[in-house]
Protein backbone atom coordinates (compact mmCIF):
# COMPACT_ATOMS: atom_id res chain seq x y z
CA UNK A 1 0.00 0.00 0.00
CA UNK A 2 1.41 3.39 -0.96
CA UNK A 3 1.79 6.26 1.52
CA UNK A 4 -0.99 8.11 -0.32
CA UNK A 5 -3.41 5.20 0.25
CA UNK A 6 -2.33 4.84 3.88
CA UNK A 7 -3.10 8.53 4.53
CA UNK A 8 -6.64 8.33 3.12
CA UNK A 9 -9.30 9.10 5.75
CA UNK A 10 -11.34 6.03 6.59
CA UNK A 11 -14.61 5.57 8.44
CA UNK A 12 -16.34 2.20 8.64
CA UNK A 13 -18.83 0.26 10.71
CA UNK A 14 -17.14 -2.78 12.25
CA UNK A 15 -20.00 -4.15 14.39
CA UNK A 16 -23.56 -3.18 15.36
CA UNK A 17 -25.20 -4.68 18.47
CA UNK A 18 -27.81 -4.23 21.16
CA UNK A 19 -25.82 -3.47 24.31
CA UNK A 20 -28.77 -3.22 26.69
CA UNK A 21 -32.48 -3.91 26.38
CA UNK A 22 -35.07 -3.74 29.13
CA UNK A 23 -38.83 -3.65 29.34
CA UNK A 24 -40.99 -3.24 32.41
CA UNK A 25 -44.79 -3.51 32.55
CA UNK A 26 -45.19 -3.05 36.31
CA UNK A 27 -49.00 -3.03 36.45
CA UNK A 28 -49.73 -5.99 34.14
CA UNK A 29 -52.24 -7.51 33.69
CA UNK A 30 -54.63 -4.83 35.05
CA UNK A 31 -53.02 -2.10 32.93
CA UNK A 32 -54.28 -3.82 29.77
CA UNK A 33 -57.87 -3.11 30.84
CA UNK A 34 -57.31 0.67 31.00
CA UNK A 35 -59.08 2.69 28.32
CA UNK A 36 -57.05 5.87 28.85
CA UNK A 37 -54.39 6.75 26.26
CA UNK A 38 -51.08 7.05 28.08
CA UNK A 39 -48.71 10.00 27.85
CA UNK A 40 -45.50 8.81 26.15
CA UNK A 41 -42.16 10.41 27.04
CA UNK A 42 -38.95 9.71 25.14
CA UNK A 43 -35.36 10.51 26.13
CA UNK A 44 -32.28 9.97 23.99
CA UNK A 45 -28.65 10.03 25.05
CA UNK A 46 -25.48 9.27 23.12
CA UNK A 47 -22.09 8.15 24.38
CA UNK A 48 -18.80 7.26 22.77
CA UNK A 49 -15.44 6.00 23.89
CA UNK A 50 -12.17 4.95 22.32
CA UNK A 51 -11.83 1.15 22.40
CA UNK A 52 -8.31 1.00 21.00
CA UNK A 53 -6.27 2.84 18.39
CA UNK A 54 -8.64 3.94 15.57
CA UNK A 55 -11.61 2.01 17.05
CA UNK A 56 -14.47 3.68 18.89
CA UNK A 57 -17.67 2.47 20.49
CA UNK A 58 -20.66 4.74 20.06
CA UNK A 59 -24.07 4.11 21.62
CA UNK A 60 -27.54 5.60 21.45
CA UNK A 61 -29.84 4.98 24.42
CA UNK A 62 -33.56 5.47 23.91
CA UNK A 63 -35.81 5.45 26.97
CA UNK A 64 -39.55 5.41 26.36
CA UNK A 65 -41.93 5.74 29.30
CA UNK A 66 -45.72 5.57 29.00
CA UNK A 67 -47.74 6.80 31.98
CA UNK A 68 -51.41 7.30 32.76
CA UNK A 69 -52.73 10.60 34.17
CA UNK A 70 -52.68 9.14 37.70
CA UNK A 71 -48.93 8.53 37.36
CA UNK A 72 -49.04 4.76 36.94
CA UNK A 73 -46.42 3.48 34.50
CA UNK A 74 -47.93 1.56 31.60
CA UNK A 75 -44.52 0.47 30.33
CA UNK A 76 -40.87 1.51 30.49
CA UNK A 77 -38.62 0.45 27.61
CA UNK A 78 -34.92 1.20 27.39
CA UNK A 79 -32.70 0.23 24.46
CA UNK A 80 -28.99 0.90 24.06
CA UNK A 81 -27.94 0.31 20.47
CA UNK A 82 -24.19 0.36 20.02
CA UNK A 83 -21.58 -0.01 17.35
CA UNK A 84 -17.85 -0.25 16.90
CA UNK A 85 -16.52 2.16 14.30
CA UNK A 86 -13.11 2.31 12.66
CA UNK A 87 -11.83 5.86 12.10
CA UNK A 88 -8.35 6.65 10.86
CA UNK A 89 -6.45 9.55 9.29
CA UNK A 90 -9.16 11.98 10.43
CA UNK A 91 -8.54 15.14 12.46
CA UNK A 92 -9.52 15.06 16.14
CA UNK A 93 -12.27 17.63 15.52
CA UNK A 94 -13.72 15.52 12.68
CA UNK A 95 -13.53 12.36 14.83
CA UNK A 96 -15.67 14.16 17.44
CA UNK A 97 -18.15 15.13 14.73
CA UNK A 98 -18.29 11.58 13.36
CA UNK A 99 -18.86 10.13 16.84
CA UNK A 100 -21.37 12.80 17.80
CA UNK A 101 -23.41 12.95 14.59
CA UNK A 102 -22.64 10.29 11.95
CA UNK A 103 -22.49 7.30 14.31
CA UNK A 104 -25.76 8.13 16.13
CA UNK A 105 -27.44 8.62 12.72
CA UNK A 106 -26.34 5.09 11.78
CA UNK A 107 -27.43 3.58 15.12
CA UNK A 108 -30.78 5.31 15.65
CA UNK A 109 -32.83 3.34 13.07
CA UNK A 110 -31.76 0.10 14.80
CA UNK A 111 -32.72 1.50 18.21
CA UNK A 112 -36.05 2.72 16.83
CA UNK A 113 -36.81 -0.77 15.45
CA UNK A 114 -35.84 -2.42 18.76
CA UNK A 115 -38.18 -0.09 20.70
CA UNK A 116 -41.08 -0.72 18.31
CA UNK A 117 -40.60 -4.50 18.36
CA UNK A 118 -40.18 -4.72 22.14
CA UNK A 119 -43.23 -2.58 22.92
CA UNK A 120 -45.32 -4.56 20.42
CA UNK A 121 -44.21 -7.86 21.95
CA UNK A 122 -45.29 -6.50 25.34
CA UNK A 123 -48.84 -6.26 23.98
CA UNK A 124 -48.99 -2.54 23.21
CA UNK A 125 -49.34 -0.66 19.93
CA UNK A 126 -45.92 0.07 18.39
CA UNK A 127 -44.14 3.26 19.41
CA UNK A 128 -42.98 5.02 16.27
CA UNK A 129 -40.10 7.34 17.07
CA UNK A 130 -39.62 10.43 14.92
CA UNK A 131 -36.20 11.01 13.36
CA UNK A 132 -33.70 12.84 15.59
CA UNK A 133 -31.48 15.74 14.53
CA UNK A 134 -28.18 14.52 16.02
CA UNK A 135 -26.35 17.42 14.38
CA UNK A 136 -28.39 19.90 16.43
CA UNK A 137 -27.98 17.78 19.58
CA UNK A 138 -24.20 17.68 19.07
CA UNK A 139 -23.87 21.44 18.53
CA UNK A 140 -26.12 22.18 21.53
CA UNK A 141 -23.92 19.96 23.72
CA UNK A 142 -20.79 21.72 22.38
CA UNK A 143 -22.26 25.13 23.26
CA UNK A 144 -23.16 23.93 26.77
CA UNK A 145 -19.60 22.62 27.28
CA UNK A 146 -18.17 25.96 26.10
CA UNK A 147 -20.19 27.79 28.76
Amino acid sequence: MSNEQAAQPTFSVEKLYVKDLSLEVPHAPAIFLEQETPEVDMRITTENAKVEENFYECSVTVTVTAKLNDGRVVFLNEVTQAGIFHVSNVSEEDVKLLLGVACPNILFPYAREAVSTTVTRAGFPPVLLAPINFDAMYHQAQEQQAQ
